[in-house]
């Protein structure tokens, strides 16, 4: 067996005893464990093929790795925890003696950002929420619970869990108890009021049938929607309409902040509607209106 070999396993036994030493004395689940495993074991084979082993490694064979990495169309945040992974390996390998420098202190982890979130555009949303039959009781129901939800961008569970008491078609808002209890007033709008004025006349008794609930948008058993309905909903709804992606009722949330800001309504105002604590939260919308901006710029301009 040569020296390449002999380096191969030790490392894979290394790895097999850093991994107990975190089940050990961290108690991470499989599925972590897991994770590290594939991690490092790329690492080390990348290594292997150059002669080297975890030991022997430098700063520059571990940046090396990660443009390899990178090159192989790793994104940010597959990099970040590679480099999460190897930086625990060689922590342990310290305190064990098993190595006497670390060849990641000093590297910086790339810059994640912050993922910006999926929306819909405004003929999407048409298309959405023009899906339901309206002939039906439960269609009628589930277009006044689409119109809600893009009029005021509640949390789902916000929407599911409105009760008559909260509803004021008169004065044209619905009154929401949100994330740490906190209260706050929406406005509907004329054809979220129209949706749920007509649902609450003809549609809701029959799908109450006499049960004892004040939920604004029940089941056809008479009891407050869940949100895992909802969600299910919402998808067939989404592939009726042609819109494909991993659309979900947030994604309304999201479609109903993006929208008014790009017709131009004030950061704070859309705080409040959404009932966010820090206004940074809401600031991710901004960027969203700016990567709309620039592809609108780039679709069109005759030099985009």
């Amino acid at each position: 067996m040569n020296g390449s070999e002999t380096g191969a396993l030790h490392d894979i036994a290394v790895i097999e005893r850093f991994l107990d030493s975190l089940w050990t004395e961290c108690g991470l689940s499989t599925n972590t464990l897991c994770a590290y495993r594939s991690d490092l074991q790329a690492y080390a084979c990348w290594l292997h093929g150059r002669d080297l082993a975890f030991g022997a490694a430098a700063r520059v064979d571990l940046q090396a790795y990660l443009t390899h990495c990178f090159n192989a169309g790793a994104k940010p945040r597959t990099t970040a925890r590679l480099l999460s992974s190897i930086r625990r390996l060689y922590r342990y390998l310290l305190r064990e003696g098993l190595v006497q420098e670390d060849p990641a202190d000093l590297i910086e982890s790339p810059r994640l950002g912050r993922p910006l979130p999926k929306s819909l555009t405004e003929e999407q949303v048409g298309r959405l929420l023009a899906s339901p039959d309206t002939a039906t009781v439960l269609g009628l129901r589930d277009r006044a619970m689409l119109e809600t939800l893009y009029a005021t961008g509640l949390r789902v569970s916000e929407l599911v869990g409105l009760t008559l008491s909260q509803v004021n078609l008169d004065a044209g808002v619905v009154r929401v108890v949100g994330k740490g209890d906190k209260e706050r007033l929406v406005p509907l709008g004329e054809e979220a009021v129209a949706w749920l004025d007509g649902f609450l006349e003809d549609g809701r008794s029959p799908l109450v049938r006499g049960n004892d609930t004040d939920a604004v948008f029940p089941t056809s058993r008479g009891a407050a929607m869940t949100r895992q309905a909802f969600w299910h909903n919402i998808k067939r709804y989404a592939h009726a309409a042609g819109i494909g992606g991993n659309l979900s009722p947030h994604t309304l949330r999201h479609a109903f902040a993006t929208h008014l800001i790009n017709h131009g309504a004030d950061l704070r105002v859309v705080q409040m509607l959404l009932g966010h604590a820090d206004l940074s939260t809401t600031q991710i919308y901004i960027e969203v209106a700016r990567e709309r901006l620039k592809n609108l710029h780039a679709r069109h301009h005759p030099r985009g």
